[in-house]
């Protein structure tokens, strides 16, 4: 199966930064964590190798598409923390390219798949940078917001079943005010995200609408 094509890689925030090398994205990404260009262009760069492999090893294109979302999460978590200087005196060179290929087949051997009948993923709405970024938006949201937010665009529950739900756990509000609680949440959410983010992907869609295809997928 082809890689698909990803069409934020090209981009000018993300197509200017390919003649950087690999050690100055994850340098520059490491050190910028309020912009996402630079991880948007490391999945640029490798996301072919990266669904290559997992393509080979999954059972359906299904599980193969939320496989590869879940390795690049992955993978988004463990660059933090990346120092490729530790690995310069092995045996053999030590790239960005050999631990991201090491990062995949861990994935590949610890991943525990739901079927395919469970899975909801779409990579053509929720490519893996802009899902990693929702879901660090939306860790930065209230409690309340958040859990609405979720009800709304996750499980698709109407405003009153998200009242009957919110009044259960305690909280006072009316089937009237759950959209404007949700108006805000979308609003908060959109802000949250870095603002390179919101321009590489959000900028085709209407205010306070853009992230609901991410959000359908970030739990």
């Amino acid at each position: 199966m082809q890689p698909p094509v990803f069409s934020e890689c090209q981009h000018p925030l993300v197509h200017s930064l390919f003649q950087r090398s690999d050690r100055e994205l994850l340098t520059l990404f490491q050190r910028h964590p309020d912009e996402g260009k630079y991880f948007t262009a490391i999945f640029g760069r490798y996301s072919s190798i990266v669904y290559t492999l997992i393509q080979h090893q999954a059972k359906s294109p299904v599980q193969g598409d939320y496989l590869f979302a879940m390795t690049w999460r992955h993978i988004y978590h463990e660059l933090r923390g990346l120092d490729l200087r530790f690995e310069q005196g092995a045996s053999t060179p030590f790239t960005l390219q050999t631990w991201l290929i090491n990062m995949t087949a861990w994935c590949i051997e610890h991943a525990e798949l739901p079927p395919v009948e469970s899975i909801h993923y779409s990579l053509q709405t929720s490519p893996p940078p802009l899902w990693c970024y929702v879901e660090q938006a939306l860790d930065l949201l209230s409690p309340l917001l958040r859990i609405t937010v979720l009800m709304a665009q996750t499980f698709h529950w109407s405003e009153t079943r998200i009242s009957a739900y919110l009044q259960a756990e305690g909280e006072t509000i009316a089937p009237g005010d759950v959209k404007a609680l949700l108006e805000e949440g979308y609003q908060r959410l959109e802000s949250a995200l870095p603002r390179d983010i919101r321009t590489i992907y959000l900028e085709a869609f209407p205010p306070h609408s853009n992230s609901a295809p991410a959000l359908q997928n970030a739990t």
